[in-house]
């Protein structure tokens, strides 16, 4: 017997030390292959990009992996046993591998000639899913081991569990327990009940196969394996057990918490992120973007733009349904309930516009089934708006009953209004808005389209359109420069030039066409007179025009050589526009647009602040007065600045905003980022032209009077609606009324909006309207005041009312003088046909109105200094 046991001894040191020997010489043999472990150390996880308001409201992510990294301390321990149970029991018990499971696997492998079985540990698990591949093969099973012996000895338990909770695929693009909470069930993990925990730690074994959604009989088989292990080790009772295992499968897809709509700002900062970082950089560390807009103004601008384009369509006709589903007049017989909201479950929705679908036609009413389960009405109040949509220049007579309109079957699309249902449309045309601070460029608000699941184009970057009158107060800078004042006459009548190359004669027209003979500089921009805009391109002179508009940011490209530029032939985009109003409305410094004020890594450390250039109205001394009469009196011992110093210190250089450089995050990590200092934008215009045009666009806002009545500028609807002394502005439209502009300016913010067809072929046309003269239906033409203003208008309303109404305030380079109304000359008398304008020194009149004003008018040497 004893010498039977020293050989079976012998043996086994033999076996043992060969067994030892072979896995040091695989060790060796395979080392070379062997991943740096301690890059576990380091590594990052893949997160997506995610882009935030000012206010730190989500806007959206971006990145092909959802994920949400938690700490070890916060993610449940009810979560954390649910994993241990069904994955790795002895967890905190082996080295890293688990012999048993080990001999199991390879027992299986030696029977069946093929890797069927892992029996992985967690720490396994975790060097798979960090440093190799999901192969099925031996090399890689030893692999596996060899590196997670590694990662035992690099990291505690802890780190181990911590890196495995956040790596691990759970299905639906979701990686991580954090991600798949709110995947699954749109909660964060301290909120899952015991159930659901149960079924996403059952995810790991076949996570598309266990879908809870695609799935649900398969992952209610998996939870009870998981629960089940779950009260075998202790963690749960078998009253927790019970309820748990009965509950219902629960889990729906949850996007990504959107908490502010905001989808083309976004994709801006989407942009530029990948420009700064580059594509796998930008959408997989996890980067945290914040953009300069906030929750009140961009809700404000997504709503003045949404219903100013839907109110639009009103005015234009219904165009019909979307689709006829059924035709009672044929004999077919009406949907079952289940089938309609199946079939409206299939359609895409679109801002506050639903689908829905006509199930009764009454005399003044229809009944309708809404996408979501709704059932509702539709009176007569939601109804009579829809004459037939003819073309875009007329439509048909108004419906007298509901059965004019539509017929049961048929698929339209409603909105919501005060609890009230109204039969609605998507809208044909389209539009944008822009807000900037004027004094550094920040966009405050941007929509550039009804919604960005219809188009993706935005409309207020990338919409080269005519921008017609809105390019007036420019023209009117450049004659500033050039001798003329607000009080200026220049002479409003038809202008017919012959054109040799056309072989035809030009004739530019006001629209109206109303000439008022001779007119002030200031009036001529508040009422917005084409032929005074062609007299003074022409006085000026072209390609000086041209190069003084380029001083607003305007590429030259894109500025007509002609004489047809007076009237806006230049095509601009949305944001061009509202950046050059902003030159007016700062005081004449040239600031640049920007939407990403910082960007944080995924440890919330700043990687990048914007340093935009200030405007600094307040270096130069100025005064105030009340509000914008005009028979107001400076007070030159008033003195207020603009903008707040104390905010950030200006360099007294020219700067310029700071770049989207290519940035790599990995080369910068170890080194603290230092952001950038703002720098004072750069002159472009004299404080007092910038002054002087924004007083002219303040009379196209409030008007004036001459000869005891009052005349009104092209805004005056601006002027109603938010009665503010510290707004101006100015309406465009051009040719046939393809696009529609309104560009306006308070000391807060200066805001753009356009409304155009993006087929360039189509015309705004007339319109009915939703007041009525007795019996008839009032009519008219669609241009800036009417299509674009009220956009403008809502959102200003809303913006405003955090800001109060500021004085005016005087460059101290400018004095007033009284002129005359009629010939813009001085008075002596101060009559009621008089008023202070304002003016550069140097370029007041110096003439006195003679007693006999008609002896200015005959002398053709004076004539031709007035005109």
């Amino acid at each position: 017997m004893w010498k039977w046991f020293k050989r079976l001894l012998l043996l086994t040191l033999f076996f043992g030390f060969a067994g030892v020997a072979a896995i040091v010489g695989m060790y060796y043999y395979i080392k070379p292959e062997l991943p740096d472990v301690k890059t576990i150390t380091e590594v990052q996880l893949q997160t997506p990009m995610k882009v935030y308001s000012a206010d730190g409201l989500l806007i959206s992510q971006f990145g092909e992996k959802r994920r949400i990294p938690l700490a070890i301390e916060d993610i449940p321990q009810q979560m954390i046993d649910a994993f241990l149970a069904t994955e790795d029991s002895r967890f905190y018990q082996h080295p890293g591998i688990d012999p048993i499971g080990i001999v199991r696997a390879a027992t299986v492998y030696i029977a069946s000639g093929h890797a069927k079985q892992g029996a992985s540990t967690i720490t396994q698990q975790v060097a798979r899913n960090y440093f190799l591949t999901r192969e099925k093969t031996l090399i890689r099973k030893i692999k596996e081991v060899f590196i997670a012996l590694h990662i035992e000895q690099l990291l505690t338990k802890e780190e181990i569990l911590a890196l495995y909770l956040n790596k691990i695929s759970l299905g639906y693009r979701s990686y991580g327990v954090g991600a798949a909470a709110q995947v699954y069930y749109g909660k964060s993990v301290a909120e899952l009940t015991l159930a659901q925990t149960a079924v996403i730690a059952g995810l790991p074994k076949a996570p598309s196969k266990l879908n809870p959604i695609y799935s649900p009989e398969n992952a209610r088989s998996r939870r009870a394996v998981v629960l089940m292990r779950m009260l075998e080790e202790g963690y749960i009772t078998r009253s927790e057990y019970d309820e748990a295992n009965a509950e219902p499968i629960t889990a729906s897809y949850h996007g990504a918490e959107i908490e502010l709509d905001a989808a083309f700002v976004a994709e801006m900062a989407r942009q530029e992120l990948v420009a700064m970082f580059g594509e796998d950089q930008a959408y997989n560390q996890g980067l945290n973007v914040y953009t300069t807009i906030t929750k009140k103004p961009q809700l404000a601008a997504n709503d003045a733009l949404i219903n100013n384009l839907i109110n639009y369509d009103l005015r234009h006709g219904f165009r019909g349904p979307i689709e006829k589903l059924w035709d009672q007049s044929k004999g077919e017989a009406a949907w079952p309930m289940q089938k309609i909201f199946e079939h409206l479950a299939e359609q895409p929705f679109y801002n506050v516009l639903r689908p829905a679908v006509v199930t009764q036609v009454n005399e003044k009413e229809i009944e309708v089934l809404v996408q979501g389960g709704k059932a509702g009405t539709i009176n007569w109040d939601g109804l009579k708006w829809a004459r037939r949509f003819v073309n875009d220049k007329r439509q048909g007579p108004p419906p007298k009953r509901a059965s004019d309109i539509v017929s049961a079957g048929d698929m339209v699309w409603v909105r919501t209004e005060e609890d009230e249902l109204i039969l609605s449309q998507l809208p044909d045309t389209s539009g944008a808005l822009v807000a900037l601070n004027p004094q550094d460029g920040a966009i405050q608000a941007l929509v550039g389209g009804f919604d960005f699941k219809q188009s993706k184009f935005n409309r207020a970057t990338m919409a080269k359109r005519q921008v017609g009158s809105n390019i007036k107060p420019f023209l009117y800078s450049a004659a500033l420069e050039n001798d003329y004042t607000l009080s200026t006459l220049v002479n409003d009548s038809p202008i017919n030039h012959w054109d040799a190359s056309l072989g035809k004669a030009w004739r530019p027209k006001n629209s109206p066409a109303v000439y008022d003979g001779p007119i002030r500089i200031r009036v001529a921009l508040a009422k917005s007179k084409n032929v005074v805009s062609v007299r003074l391109i022409r006085s000026v002179g072209i390609e000086p025009v041209i190069e003084h508009l380029s001083k607003f940011g305007f590429h030259k490209e894109d500025l007509p050589p002609y004489e047809t530029l007076a009237l806006g032939a230049a095509e601009l985009t949305p944001l061009e526009v509202a950046t050059a109003y902003a030159i007016i409305a700062n005081g004449g410094f040239k600031v640049s647009p920007y939407v990403i004020a910082r960007i944080e890594d995924a440890y919330g450390n700043l990687i990048y602040q914007a340093a935009p250039d200030l405007a600094c109205s307040s270096c130069g001394p100025e005064v105030a007065i009340e509000g914008g009469a005009e028979q107001q009196t400076l007070n030159e011992d008033q003195g207020l600045a603009t903008f707040d110093e104390q905010i950030l210190t200006l360099n007294e250089t020219e700067g310029t905003a700071n770049k989207s450089e290519k940035i790599n995050l990995t080369a910068n990590s170890s080194e603290p980022y230092q952001a950038p200092t703002s720098k004072m934008a750069k002159r472009v215009i004299s404080g007092a032209n910038a002054f002087l045009i924004r007083e002219a666009l303040s009379s196209a806002i409030w008007g004036g009077t001459q000869n005891g009545e009052h005349w009104n500028g092209t805004g005056w609807r601006a002027g109603r609606a938010l009665n503010r002394r510290d707004i101006a502005g100015k309406t465009g439209t051009t040719n046939e009324s393809r696009d529609a502009w309104f560009s306006g300016m308070t000391p807060y913010s200066v805001a753009t909006a356009w409304v155009g067809f993006d087929n360039h072929s189509r015309v705004l046309g007339y319109a009915s309207y939703n007041a009525n003269l007795g019996n008839q239906q009032v009519t008219g033409g669609e241009f800036g005041g009417r299509t674009a203003m009220p956009a403008w208008i809502s959102y200003m309303a809303t913006f405003l009312e955090d800001h109060p109404e500021q004085k005016k305030r005087v460059p101290q380079d400018i004095v007033t003088k009284t002129i005359d109304l009629e010939t813009g000359l001085l008075s002596r008398s101060g009559g009621t046909n008089t008023r202070r304008e304002y003016f550069e020194k140097g370029t007041e009149p110096t003439r006195y109105v003679p007693e006999n004003q008609n002896d200015i008018f005959t002398n053709p040497d004076e004539e031709s200094e007035l005109f």
